[in-house]
């Protein structure tokens, strides 16, 4: 099954690519490796704003960060020039959660973006990883996820 016929089976329809909120790039990539920036946590069309701990609980922080990771696979496909198969692995994800200092499940909120990865990619998406929790992200949003695949 295709990476295509994963998300139809899945019900995701990627969205368009966002556009850079600051001075960067959305991707860069270096041979076989792009590096996709950070994507923040959308919902409805909005930044989804809260934070961990305080006004959000694991549950729908996981669910932010399963959407964070579509609008990632988004950027990707612009990467690998409209054509996901040339995805040949997630290498790397790494989480930022908007979290109060007592907050510790940064790691569980991460597993939303890193389980639809797999889910979409299989084997090809596992990854390694690193989840922080952070005092803030930009613009209010819960949770900001950057990563790093390797194209064929």
């Amino acid at each position: 099954m295709s990476f295509y016929e994963k998300l139809k089976a899945l019900n995701i329809d990627l969205p368009a690519v966002a556009s850079p909120a600051a001075a960067y790039v959305m991707y860069a990539q270096t041979g076989n490796t792009v590096f996709v920036s950070g994507h923040i946590a959308k919902k409805d069309g909005k930044v989804w704003v809260g934070q961990l701990g305080k006004t959000m609980g694991t549950e729908e922080g996981k669910q932010a960060a399963r959407a964070v990771a579509i609008d990632l696979m988004a950027t990707l496909q612009a990467a690998c020039g409209g054509d996901l198969d040339r995805v040949k692995r997630i290498v790397k994800v790494m989480s930022l959660v908007n979290s109060t200092p007592d907050y510790t499940e940064q790691h569980l909120v991460t597993n939303g973006a890193s389980e639809l990865l797999v889910e979409v990619f299989g084997d090809a998406g596992r990854h390694a990883r690193s989840a922080f929790g952070v005092a803030q992200i930009p613009l209010g949003a819960c949770v900001e996820i950057e990563l790093i695949a390797e194209l064929a």
